[in-house]
């Protein structure tokens, strides 16, 4: 192996060795301590040390680094103390996610590392948020991250280059290539010969490295570090390299050739290095063995302490506590100044209050810069905040969600609109993945609004007419909120940006521009999770939401002898059961109406609630309208019949007569 050291001093050389022998020697502890049973699952790094060594060598401590598995070099160069990683290795307090989640699935931002999630791929879309806000930031960082050759066949690997390129993102993009994909080698995951020709496609510089050479490594991104400040751009880094070690432990090596083994095993980037410094009088045995002797210690030292600390308790207050991270909403009362606005018209003077009130907000979606996104309620944002803020998207969900959680991660606020909600399953797994777990697994918050046109009734068929809010009430971690009236659009969507944890904020396309009423003109919130009581009455508790609110209005406007409550329940996640239960209790027979589907949406689980909190009380079993349990479709006659509105006032009076 030919080592080039350029004009890199004694001292630098001395310092990669060092910090390329203390993961060798770590993992060779992991390795007998799992064969006695002390640690339950071990991603080996052997034989790829180099790259997350020489990597973050390159990088400023301030700088984010996105490592995987096999990146224990980026844990031990940013000096985390070895405890820690011992506690979070074995699920104890010490470590960082609380024991919720096992190896290097966390983050800190103590020492500016984001870790990943086993779907690999988001987490390129969250360097390119992470570098998206040092670019507005102007402070010429640079930001790496990881991923390995299995993992550039997801889509969130294509979007995320795609972005980086458009944007002119200084992302470092690194791909291990070792060859296999648990057992699945490279000539069955993709046909191009290097990956690092996949750059092409984007425009995008690419390079292919000796990823087991650490001075070829640190050689190559110092110079690249330097030429990204100076022009801000991403760079593809393919990264030549073998794992040592099964995909884990448990996995093996049988399905590897031995005649690769030894070839590999030749190249060892810990051993031929050694052998360099040595050869070139830079590095003795005395203090090669001292630095062994001095690792070892540390090692067997921090593992005592995390052998002492005790296990971690399960308490349910412990667990509850974390799922969002905790705020004080501040209620900033409305002016009693107003004007009558449509709907569409709250939602977009509050994005621009909210633009104007929080200077580290970013906006984000298709076609929302100068054309004004779909429905123009983003029209003017460009000329009064700029294109730096106001920023049009590639098609790509996925990666878009991502890029909204780097840029929390790194500072900012941002929005995501979805065109349509329809369109937020190609951007699901970042949602309920990434940014719902993000909180829980290591207090990290996701501070992004997903806005979510939704809803029927306007004949645009089961790709752009439906209401999805259920795929999201059932995941902790986000906040679900569908207004149906304009003021308490314009005050809620105020207080989903305000709020640090990530909100889904649904908006019916159909009450744009249909619903009118009188909106303080300044800057109020409202509190997420309080139902409104919109008529008082005793005979039923009709629970509602979105459009449905507007329906139950509509069929007691033409029964005004029926006397009922009608509760909009405005948020959906954090519940107001409180309201609900207290409805329930005073009328004694409730119906839940909701334009989803009838099976698994929310009506089911708040019947369900009443049923256990509330059985005394009742006189009727509680009934839900909802629409058919069909995709929606587009003919008005269809529509018309798969929507629950022509159903509602029958099932009403069944109710009231039961």
């Amino acid at each position: 192996m030919n080592f080039d050291r350029k004009s890199l001093t004694d001292e630098t050389l001395l310092d990669l060795y060092k910090r390329i022998l203390k993961p060798r020697l770590i993992e060779e502890k992991m390795l007998i301590l799992i064969r006695q049973g002390k640690v339950s699952k071990w991603f080996s790094g052997i034989g790829q040390e180099a790259i997350s060594v020489g990597v973050t060598a390159v990088l400023d401590r301030d700088e984010y680094i996105l490592p995987m598995h096999r990146n224990l070099g980026v844990f031990t160069g940013r000096d985390i103390p070895l405890y820690r990683l011992f506690s979070q290795w074995q699920g104890k307090a010490n470590g960082f996610t609380k024991g919720r989640d096992r190896s290097f699935h966390f983050g800190t931002q103590q020492y500016k590392i984001i870790g990943m999630i086993s779907h690999l791929g988001p987490q390129l879309g969250v360097a390119d948020g992470i570098a998206l806000a040092n670019k507005l930031k102007k402070n010429g960082k640079v930001t790496a991250v990881f991923t390995g050759e299995g993992a550039t066949s997801e889509g969130d690997f294509h979007e995320a280059l795609n972005i980086a390129s458009v944007w002119e993102l200084p992302v470092m993009f690194v791909i291990e290539n070792n060859g296999y994909g648990l057992s699945t080698p490279t000539n069955e995951q993709y046909r191009c010969e290097n990956l690092a020709d996949k750059g092409k496609g984007y425009g995008m510089e690419s390079h292919i490295i000796d990823g087991n050479n650490i001075l070829e490594v640190y050689n190559l991104l110092s110079e690249l570090k330097t030429s990204m400040i100076e022009k801000p751009r991403p760079v593809l880094l393919e990264f030549k390299t073998f794992r040592m070690r099964g995909h884990e432990e448990a996995s093996g090596t049988k399905y590897v050739p031995q005649e690769l083994m030894d070839r590999w095993a030749a190249k060892d980037p810990v051993e031929n290095y050694r052998r360099f410094l040595k050869e070139n009088s830079i590095l003795t045995d005395d203090f090669d063995a001292m630095l062994i002797s001095e690792i070892k210690v540390e090692i067997e030292e921090n593992l005592a302490i995390a052998n002492a600390e005790p296990e971690i308790e399960a308490t349910l207050e412990g667990e509850l506590c974390d799922i969002y991270k905790p705020f004080d909403a501040e209620l900033i009362s409305p002016s009693e100044q107003t004007e009558k606005i449509r709907f569409i018209d709250a939602i977009s003077n509050s994005l621009r209050e909210s633009m104007e009130r929080h200077d580290n907000l970013v906006i984000m979606g298709q076609d929302v810069a100068e054309y004004g996104g779909a429905f123009k309620i983003t029209d003017g944002f460009v000329a009064q905040f700029g294109k730096q803020r106001v920023i049009n998207t590639p098609i790509c969900e996925s990666a878009v969600v991502s890029a909204g959680m780097g840029l929390s991660i790194n500072g900012y606020k941002a929005i995501v609109e979805m065109q349509f909600a329809d369109f937020v399953s190609t951007g699901f797994n970042p949602i309920v993945n990434l940014l719902a777990k993000s909180h829980y697994r290591w207090l990290e918050n996701a501070d992004v609004v997903v806005r979510m046109p939704c809803g029927g009734g306007t004949q645009a068929g089961p790709f752009h007419s439906q209401t999805n809010e259920a795929w999201f009430t059932k995941t902790p971690g986000l906040k679900v909120v569908y207004p149906a009236f304009p003021y308490d659009a314009k005050g809620l969507l105020n207080a989903a940006i305000n709020d640090p944890n990530p909100v889904l904020f649904f908006e019916h396309k159909q009450l744009y521009r249909s619903v009118y009423q009188e909106v303080p003109e300044d800057y109020y919130t409202l509190p997420l999770g309080k139902a409104a009581l919109l008529k008082e009455g005793s005979e039923v508790t009709i629970i509602a939401f979105g459009a449905a609110v507007h329906w139950a209005l509509e069929t007691l406007d033409k029964n005004p002898a029926i006397s009922a409550d009608v509760l909009d329940l405005r948020t959906l996640q954090p519940l107001d059961t409180e309201a609900i239960f207290a409805s329930v209790k005073k009328t004694g027979k409730v119906i839940i109406y909701q334009e989803d589907s009838m099976f698994g949406g929310v009506a089911s689980d708040i019947s369900a609630m009443i049923m256990e909190e509330c059985f005394k009380y009742l006189d009727a079993p509680v009934k839900r309208v909802a629409s058919l349990d069909t995709p929606i479709p587009f003919t008005k006659a269809l529509e018309d019949q798969y929507l629950p509105k022509g159903r509602f006032e029958k099932e009403l009076r069944e109710l009231l007569e039961f």
